[in-house]
């Protein structure tokens, strides 16, 4: 059977991040994606205008259709945006365990708070203890951990602290700070990743697209540290491959490979 992946995240109506970058990576892997979406967003590469939050009675039906009919090997968990939709999922997911990626999602690119304040601790008390594995960029692992964004901050450090906010174990991902490297710590083994970096023009939708190849990796029966590595290599790919060409911020990442179309006029 082809492998059953599940997003349970916002929409970005540029296509770039989010849910669509959260399907595009299933694809690329040889998932079946399905998703639960919690938002929508009026988004550009360039800015989040406005956040629609779907009823939490939708929320719960979308999950409980899904489950009960199609199956999920995976799930991961993207822009939640607030304490009520957070605490939705996470009593869901508590009854319909599945191997869960938590991807905190906090603040866009472009500044944009995508993680209301009080959502934050509802994230870490209700949903990190069921996943298999959170992935915070260093921006979010810093904030997590309640300790000052450094670009050299110690990513080994960093994990552990997430690391005993109850997740069984962390990605602190390599896009951001002086250190190129994903840091995997499961409560016992450290293992840095190294990741090639290629520049800011198209990176839009990378963290996206790392927690969900991931997802779709262990929905593949990879062990975690197999799924990081892939996930790390495929993500960066993605980045390389990046539409640099479209919008006016940062353009969209490519985990397909496809060519950049050319704008005239």
């Amino acid at each position: 059977m082809v492998p059953r992946c599940l997003t349970i995240a916002t929409s970005d109506s540029g296509g770039g991040a989010g849910i669509q970058a959260d399907l595009k990576a299933f694809a690329r892997l040889g998932c079946h994606g399905m998703s639960a979406i919690v938002a929508l967003t009026a988004q550009s590469t360039t800015e989040v205008r406005s956040v629609h939050e779907a009823p939490l009675e939708f929320i719960r039906d979308e999950l409980e259709v899904l489950f009960d009919d199609i199956g999920v090997d995976a799930a991961k968990t993207g822009m939640l945006f607030s304490a009520p939709v957070v605490e939705t999922v996470a009593a869901f997911l508590s009854d319909h365990p599945v191997p869960l990626v938590v991807d905190p999602v906090m603040v866009a690119a472009s500044g944009a708070k995508l993680l209301q304040d009080d959502a934050v601790s509802v994230l870490v008390e209700r949903l990190f203890p069921l996943a298999t594995v959170v992935t915070p960029n260093l921006h979010e692992a810093c904030a997590l951990a309640a300790v000052p964004y450094s670009d050299d901050a110690s990513r080994e450090e960093l994990a552990e602290a997430v690391h005993t906010l109850g997740a069984s174990a962390v990605i602190v991902t390599g896009g951001h700070g002086s250190e190129a490297v994903d840091w995997l710590f499961d409560g016992d083994h450290h293992t840095p990743i190294p990741v090639e970096r290629f520049g800011d023009a198209a990176t839009h939708g990378a963290g996206c697209t790392h927690s969900a190849a991931l997802t779709a990796l262990l929905a593949r029966g990879e062990t975690l540290e197999e799924a990081a590595r892939w996930a790390a290599h495929l993500a960066s790919v993605a980045v390389r491959s990046g539409l640099a060409d479209i919008g006016a911020g940062s353009g969209p990442v490519d985990i397909f490979g496809l060519e950049a179309p050319v704008r005239t006029g």
